[in-house]
């Protein structure tokens, strides 16, 4: 099993002055410890679980692209882009820029969004769920046709483009990997099966369900349930002491079983740093085993 580590929160000791340097010391930290995949939310206010919207955000695209130049090998991607909250065509090209700038890093995470309240609050569309899943589903479309040698216009119910041209292409072949996050049954799970790389599942869902779930579309779709890759997000709290690490082996074991092949998450106090260490010296190896 790989472990991924997620950057929801962005309020640190020393508070914006400081935000660079740490983001930059806590990238490289994860990198070294052994994490492959590093991530971040594309929200614009802070959500609810985590803190008030009056706590610091980045965006999150800007923030990826200085991940870009401070690390070398994790894998970077939102987790996950809202899907209204930018046209497909410029995500597809936001996505490549990230992919070639990276060394072929990049991938796409992507949902129909749900945080009415930033949206509606910066003046962004947030139209009903039905239509949302509709834009979700287009936005796929294109921005495979534009990774595609297909550059011909695209006309669908919500999004128009006359000329799907991407130059430069991705470095990513055929193109970024994409995840579509969420559990959702009968909309997202099936959407996974006909478009995606990776599924994102949440820690305390009932996993063997959704994948049953995922399985049964996969069949529908002609796809193979084993190309799809299986991440979860699974928050890692190490304790002061690293006294919880035996207790997080055992999880991550059982998600491993499940089919898992990727965990990744908030990590506990990251900003002192330590917690990455203890993650790095006593889980990565063990997880490795899986």
């Amino acid at each position: 099993m790989k472990l991924g580590i997620h950057l929801p929160d962005f309020t640190w000791p020393g508070g914006p002055p400081r935000v660079a340097s740490q983001l930059t010391d806590i990238a490289q930290g994860a990198e070294d410890a052994g994490f492959e995949m590093l991530t971040v939310m594309d929200h614009l206010w802070q959500i609810g679980v985590i803190g008030p919207p009056e706590h610091e955000m980045l965006e999150a695209y800007t923030t990826l692209g200085y991940l870009a130049a401070r690390t070398s090998r994790v894998s970077l991607l939102a987790m996950v882009t809202g899907v209204v909250y930018r046209e497909p065509g410029l995500l597809a090209k936001l996505v490549t820029t990230l992919d070639v700038l990276s060394g072929g890093r990049a991938w796409l995470g992507i949902g129909a969004a749900w945080n009415e309240d930033e949206a509606r609050g910066l003046g962004l569309p947030f139209p009903p769920t039905s239509e949302r899943f509709e834009r979700l589903e287009e936005a796929l479309r294109i921005c495979l046709q534009m990774w595609s040698d297909d550059e011909g216009p695209f006309n669908g119910k919500h999004y128009q483009l006359g000329r799907t041209l991407n130059s430069p292409q991705s470095l990513s072949k055929p193109h970024p990997p994409i995840l579509i996050g969420g559990g959702g049954e009968q909309k997202t799970l099936r959407l996974v099966a006909k478009y995606a790389q990776a599924c994102n599942l949440f820690w305390g869902a009932d996993l063997q369900r959704k994948l049953d779930v995922l399985r049964t579309h996969c069949e529908r779709e002609g796809r193979d349930f084993d190309n799809i890759e299986k991440t979860v997000l699974y928050n890692f709290d190490v304790g002061e002491h690293g006294e919880n690490v035996d207790r997080i082996v055992a999880d991550l074991r059982g998600l491993a079983d499940l089919g898992f092949t990727l965990a990744h998450g908030h990590v506990a106090n990251v900003s002192a740093m330590r917690p990455l260490e203890i993650i790095g010296k006593e889980i990565v190896p063990a997880v490795a085993q899986f």
